[in-house]
């Protein structure tokens, strides 16, 4: 499946390929690779949603402290991202900032930030853009009910995105790690005390 910008970003590069065919094959395979690499950067597969707070992105886990959990998203990475619980969205809140490399953790980044209502308390979804990743696309707005695993959205090319949960949560997962969107990284401490 893929994203529907992704679609129609590919819907033009196409016609761009069959004009070029007629007009001058050799650009034509130039078109041909943007269309193929469009497809995998919008790739948008299914995902099985795992148990607990799931991952809300697709990256590599390089910083946790306390309630919050920082994931970088490379080029390779898919970009969709997901709703960690079920729960109604309280605001959504896009803020100007600073845009350095994603793998770069400053103050004041523009991002993008959902806030979940979920039963056990407030978790919160940041999309950090990177020097590359110039739009954030949130698919929800206040007042949205999510499921968890649902799409919130897409930030394109290499970014950085946040998790922050309530207390009594605890990270299963540790830095260094790979995940993807839809599995386990957090649970509750009573959960983790019964296991």
């Amino acid at each position: 499946m893929i994203e529907k910008d992704g679609l129609k970003i590919m819907c033009i590069l196409s016609a761009f390929l069959v004009l070029f065919l007629f007009i001058y094959p050799p650009l034509a395979f130039i078109f041909l690779i943007f269309v193929l690499f469009t497809a995998y950067f919008f790739r948008d597969p299914e995902r099985r949603v795992g148990e607990g707070v799931v991952s809300p992105a697709d990256g590599k886990i390089d910083f946790i402290q306390k309630g919050r959990l920082e994931i970088f998203m490379s080029p390779f990475d898919c970009h969709v991202n997901r709703a960690p619980v079920s729960g109604k969205v309280l605001k959504t809140e896009f803020r100007e900032g600073r845009v350095l490399p994603a793998f770069k953790r400053i103050k004041d980044p523009r991002m993008n930030e959902i806030t979940i209502q979920a039963e056990d308390g407030i978790f919160k979804v940041i999309q950090i853009a990177g020097i590359f990743a110039r739009r954030i696309v949130c698919y929800v707005k206040e007042g949205d009910k999510l499921n968890k695993g649902d799409r919130i959205g897409m930030i394109r090319f290499g970014s950085r995105v946040v998790l922050e949960v309530p207390e009594g949560y605890r990270f299963v997962r540790k830095v260094g790690e790979k995940v993807k969107a839809g599995e386990t990284v957090a649970v509750k401490d009573e959960d983790l005390q019964r296991g």
